[in-house]
């Protein structure tokens, strides 16, 4: 095994017949023409690779003999100029001559446009890049995205929640709530694109049902370009962020640095009502949960050096550091009997704070082989640390019952830390794509959880309630895929093999748990377009969703003396498999899909009448499955009037054992909509405005059923001062109207909690744009040794 691995990540060097090529290039008037770029294609209109014409207008190529290709040559000062030749056209040297531009480029103008969507045969594409949601920040964005649906603020797609997010295509290792975090401060203006790919191909891990990919941008321009903006936030509370931004290109060296800084309060509202059939007794809590982090900082940067025309080397850094969020709940209960006449009352003060700390670091080498294949290599890094303190004091008036104080500590720690390995390999020509390549990855988790309380007077460690919990998990991946383009039909067909070997071990009780298993998990993607571009595709994929390393965790985790979250280190991982039918005509996108869950796992609560506590446990349910149809189209109804309609219908099943031992199915039918009306009010200064509204019926998740919510929203964007200056103004939930209602009912269980997180709001932001903002060719490439034998 280990020469295997060894061979995998040798690079391997080709030999191939090759045949010299000098290219001069020159104006009409005869005059050279210096670093002027020349790109080489194949049959198949693909870059295999470029180079900038040297002092004298003349730039060496080498190419495959027998080959047909095609040559671009672009200057700013004169005309593309693009000419193909076969194999017995190609002479050794070639003359192209460039015609004067007659429209100098001084500087490049963008008018915002409405986000692009662009259906690939195994992916949608949402770019976003200079669009009129540009201003949002990452969070908002993907609430925009179609088939993309946030409930809750838990991401969703085609009504599964058990996604795989990963930006620039690196695994985000974060809790939804960090998640949220980094995104909420991750401007939109760093994003070229949102991908959402219901069916990843053999090449992603097989992890999550479906697999979010967001796209940042990357320095394009010579030069150094900077932004500084602002974001203010006026919900309930304030709260805000600063944004820095810099990138910097110079001949084959690119780099990019971006900060942000934020701060605020942050609100959620609920009640929680539980209904206890057996004494008769409603309890009933308020839960206006407010907590102030004044320091939330993130960090992004990359660099980009090309060694030559066949190697490049990337570099990538994410942080997000967060060393203090506190707040104090004051959470009043009232007990009252079946005449709703009050007989109890208890009250919670909930006094933490809590510190996270992410880091993400990968390196990745791309090298071309021949103008067919290429390698790449990526290596990451990722480590999760979070620490938390809670205060939890409880004063009790019981009926018949003495009053009495309650006081417990609890100090938790979880250290996370990922790393992997992974070898791709790609061939294609104008017909015919291979990709294959090999992944290993180590994830070792710690938790400790340090519970004391004041049982017997003062506080005391109580080690039958502490607990360590370590986790390991080991995963060796390959895969292949093998496409066919033939025009109108395109084909794709991959198989993927993961073998995970894990070992959890728990202190109190003392348990280990160890599983090693092979799965295989096998993809199938079919495209038809006809003569007048009706576009028809099928796709099958199998996946795999691995829990949470803190759902396994089985220590108890105290909200107050009568409900806790609790994990389950015998968590099952869970099968999916998706398949998708599409079809696309005019802008017109429908995605009819069905999907089937073996051993779903999911967060569901029920009662304990015995001891009067309501328990939130991480655990597998029976099966699910959902049946639906998304459907997006864009209408430009004017050249300054367009209209976006998202509109997701599905049907969706969770089978569950209930606390009586008995199998319940919970169902229901539920529409997600989001429509939303562009204008352009004056295309010299982008001044654009955005109405929409998202509506949302109601879903299930286990013996949960969520009710329904919307949210309406304007968006207005306009730019002043030559365009370097942008302000947007947001205007969220305008109604009032995103508060849901989350129930549990049957056999005995009975309780449902009201929950609104403080989305209505009014934002204002700024950002000025300086540094180089005009387009400057870049500089000649040095040649690799090895290209003379491609």
């Amino acid at each position: 095994m280990k020469n295997l691995i060894l061979i995998l990540f040798i690079l391997p060097i080709y030999l191939f017949g090759q045949k010299k090529i000098e290219i001069l290039v020159t104006n009409q008037k005869n005059e050279t023409v210096s670093n002027a770029k020349v790109e080489l294609y194949s049959k198949a209109d693909s870059l295999v690779t470029s180079h900038f014409t040297d002092e004298k207008g003349k730039a060496l190529f080498e190419i495959n003999q027998n080959a047909t290709v095609k040559f671009v040559v672009t200057d700013l000062e004169y005309e593309v100029f693009s000419k193909s030749f076969d194999e017995n056209e190609i002479k050794e040297t070639l003359h192209f001559i460039l015609k004067k531009n007659e429209h100098e480029i001084e500087e490049v103008v963008l008018t915002k446009q409405k986000p692009i969507v662009k259906r690939k045969i195994d992916r949608l594409e949402f770019n976003v890049e200079n669009s009129n949601i540009s201003s949002l920040n990452a969070w908002e964005i993907l609430k925009k995205t179609p088939g993309v649906n946030v409930i809750d603020n838990t991401i969703k797609i085609k009504g599964s929640s058990g996604i795989l997010v990963t930006i620039n295509d690196k695994k985000v290792m974060m809790s939804p709530d960090e998640l949220q975090n980094l995104l909420e401060n991750t401007s939109g203006d760093e994003i070229k694109s949102v991908e959402v790919i219901t069916n990843p191909p053999a090449k992603y891990e097989a992890s999550g049902s479906a697999v979010l990919n967001i796209v940042m941008k990357k320095a394009k321009l010579e030069g150094y370009k900077g932004t500084l903006s602002g974001r203010f936030i006026q919900s309930k509370y304030a709260k805000g962020s600063v944004t820095t931004s810099h990138q910097y290109k110079k001949n084959k060296f690119s780099t990019m640095f971006s900060y942000s800084k934020g701060a605020g309060d942050y609100l959620r509202e609920g009640t929680d009502v539980v209904y206890y059939e057996e004494s008769g007794t409603t309890w009933k809590s308020i839960m206006n949960r407010k907590d102030s982090n004044y320091n939330q900082n993130t960090l992004n940067f990359s660099a980009d050096y090309e060694l030559d025309s066949l190697t490049n080397f990337s570099l990538n850094y994410t942080g997000y550091f967060s060393p203090k969020t506190k707040g104090l709940y004051d959470v009043p209960t009232e007990i009252t009997n079946a005449n709703n006449q009050v007989e109890s009352t208890y009250r919670t003060l909930n006094d933490h704070h809590w510190r996270t700390i992410n880091n993400t670091l990968s390196f990745q080498a791309d090298r071309k082989l021949n103008e067919n294949s290429s390698l790449t290599w990526v290596n990451y890094f990722a480590t999760n640390n979070y620490k938390k303190s809670e205060d939890i004091q409880t004063h009790l008036n019981f009926v018949n019952q003495d009053p009495k104080f309650s006081r417990f500590v609890t100090n938790n720690l979880q250290d996370i830390q990922l790393f992997s390995t992974q070898l791709d390999y790609s061939w294609e020509n104008d017909k015919w794509q291979l990709e294959s390549g090999a992944k290993y990855s180590l994830v070792k988790t710690n938790s400790v959880l340090a519970f004391a309380d004041n049982e017997f007077g003062d506080l005391q460690n109580c080690p039958e309630k502490s607990n360590d919990f370590d986790y390991k998990e080991y995963n060796f991946a390959a895969y292949a895929s093998l496409a066919l383009d033939l025009k109108k039909w395109s084909f794709k067909v991959g198989l993927r093999a993961e073998n995970t070997s894990l070992e959890g071990i728990v202190s109190e009780p003392y348990e280990i748990n160890k599983n090693d298993y092979l799965k295989l998990f096998p993809t199938f993607y079919a495209q038809y377009t006809t003569d007048n571009k009706h576009q028809f595709g099928f796709s099958y994929g199998k996946r795999i969703s691995r829990p949470s390393y803190s759902w396994l965790n089985p220590a108890k985790s105290y909200y107050n003396l009568f409900s806790y979250f609790q994990g389950d280190p015998n968590l099952k991982a869970t099968i999916i498999h998706n398949l998708n039918f599409i079809y696309n005509f005019k802008e017109w996108n429908f995605d009819f899909y069905y999907r089937k869950e073996v051993d779903p796992s999911m967060e569901i609560s029920y009662q304990n009448p015995e001891t009067n506590q309501l328990i939130y446990h991480f655990t597998n349910i029976q099966k699910g499955q959902a049946y639906g149809v998304d459907i997006y189209k864009n209408f430009m109804l004017k050249d300054w009037l367009s209209l976006s309609v998202s509109e997701s219908l599905e049907h969706n099943e969770n089978y569950f054992f209930g606390m009586d031992g008995n199998l319940y199915k919970n169902k229901i039918f539920s529409l997600n909509s989001n429509i939303s009306t562009s204008f352009t009010l004056d295309k010299k200064t982008d001044w654009n405005l955005q109405l929409g509204n998202m509506f949302y019926t109601g879903g299930v998740q286990g013996n949960l059923r969520i009710g329904s919510a919307s949210t309406t929203y304007l968006i207005m964007n306009r730019k002043f001062y030559q365009k370097r200056l942008e302000a947007s103004l947001y205007f969220n939930d305008i109604f009032r109207t995103s508060g849901d209602k989350i129930r549990t009912r049957y056999a005995n269980q009975n309780n449902y909690f009201l929950d609104y997180r403080d989305a209505q709001s009014f934002s204002i932001s700024l950002k000025y744009n300086f540094g180089n903002q005009k387009l400057k060719a870049t500089k000649k490439i040095k040649s690799a040794d090895e290209q003379g034998r491609m």
